[in-house]
């Protein structure tokens, strides 16, 4: 059911993959090495969301080439991320914020009366 692939199409398939897979290997390490919680939220979210628009990308490109067709599942899955990802993040930001501010946390500034 597999057809044979084209070389060219091989090559940039896997290196999009390859890419992918190394930005978001790189933020899920931004995740675990940097020290506190605020700054994890910011830096790994854009390797990790990037590698993932990267295997979208291939897995479209190779499934548009193969069927000869276009493939929109994986711009939609790509529309759906980008907009949920930074709501998500800010709504964990905010609820660790609260979580630190209760819990009487010197590192973590008070609000402002």
């Amino acid at each position: 059911m597999s057809p044979d692939l084209p070389l060219w199409l091989a090559i940039l398939v896997s290196l999009f993959v390859f890419l992918g897979a190394l930005l978001t290997m790189a933020g899920c390490l931004g995740l675990v090495r940097l020290k506190t919680f605020y700054l994890r939220i910011h830096a790994p979210t854009m390797g990790t969301s990037m590698g993932g628009g990267l295997i979208l990308l291939a897995s479209a490109i190779y499934f548009s080439i193969t069927r000869e067709r276009p493939i929109f599942h994986e711009i939609i899955i790509f529309a759906f991320v980008t907009v949920t990802t930074p709501v998500t993040l800010m709504l964990l930001a905010r609820a660790t914020l609260f979580r630190d501010r209760v819990e009487g946390s010197a590192e973590i500034p008070q609000r402002d009366a």
